[in-house]
């Protein structure tokens, strides 16, 4: 399947919605067409202007989702529309129950060990354990990474998510992406602590609103609050400049012949 690829501040983002995305990951499964998967926020948007590798694993991505509103919305100001937002943990979710579906094997890497057990656990119950192909928690040395990538690739499973913050997943799986050599991967974020029950999500109608940031920061305003206020300001500057230069643009003129 052919997809448009926008341009959102400088950052790639594919218009796919999510069953769009479903079934492009589907049919790269079933023909063991590795696809390295990202999703994209205002926060990983800002970060990404002024760290260069981070920028670099994004681009280097098969599939580029908008997982935050506010990348949905920019596009929309820029005029050039994203069908609609494609969270990671949704994807992910969705992801999960077709493994079930079609007998396909998980390798679950990030989070406190505490964590991630649990996530195993609450899949296991639901589908049963042959989804899961193995799992590790994310909290390891950068002399340790290659290992790691061989272990996950000795799994065989068929797609890997990994819960550990940016730009430190992105970057491993940029890097590692080849040694592992899995038909699926993808960052996944925070997920983990939502799947265990750790952090509750926000209400739907705040997911939709775009004030899911908000509901995160009223959980962990010690830890969350400058982190957003920061970013969403710079990510405002930074759509604010684009328009800018878009409106600046001098159209062609009209010649009649």
């Amino acid at each position: 399947m052919k997809t448009k690829r926008i341009s959102i501040c400088n950052i790639p983002v594919d218009a796919l919605t999510m069953q769009q995305t479903l079934e492009i990951i589907d049919t790269a499964i079933t023909n063991n067409k590795p696809v390295h998967h990202v999703v994209v926020n205002a926060a990983k948007l800002v970060n990404a202007q002024k760290d260069a590798k981070l920028k670099e694993s994004i681009v280097n991505c098969d599939i580029i989702n908008a997982d935050g509103q506010a990348i949905v919305w920019a596009s929309r100001i820029l005029n050039n529309a994203l069908p609609e937002r494609v969270a990671g943990i949704d994807l992910m979710e969705n992801l999960v129950a077709m493994a079930a579906g079609k007998g396909r094997r998980i390798f679950f890497l990030g989070a406190k060990e505490e964590i991630v057990k649990k996530v195993v656990e609450k899949y296991t119950a639901t589908y049963g354990s042959s989804i899961i192909g193995g799992y590790r928690n994310g909290y390891f040395k950068k002399e340790d990474e290659s290992e790691i990538a061989k272990q996950i690739a000795a799994s065989k499973s068929d797609i890997l998510f990994v819960a550990i913050s940016s730009p430190k997943k992105e970057i491993f799986l940029d890097t590692y992406k080849a040694e592992i050599n899995m038909p699926f991967i993808m960052g996944v974020g925070g997920s983990f602590d939502v799947v265990s029950g750790l952090v509750k999500r926000a209400p739907l109608w705040m997911q939709k609103s775009g004030l899911e940031w908000f509901y995160r920061t009223l959980q962990e305003p010690g830890r969350m609050w400058k982190r957003y206020l920061f970013t969403n300001t710079e990510f405002l500057y930074l759509l604010m400049k684009a328009k800018t230069k878009q409106l600046l643009v001098k159209q062609p003129e009209t010649i009649e012949a």
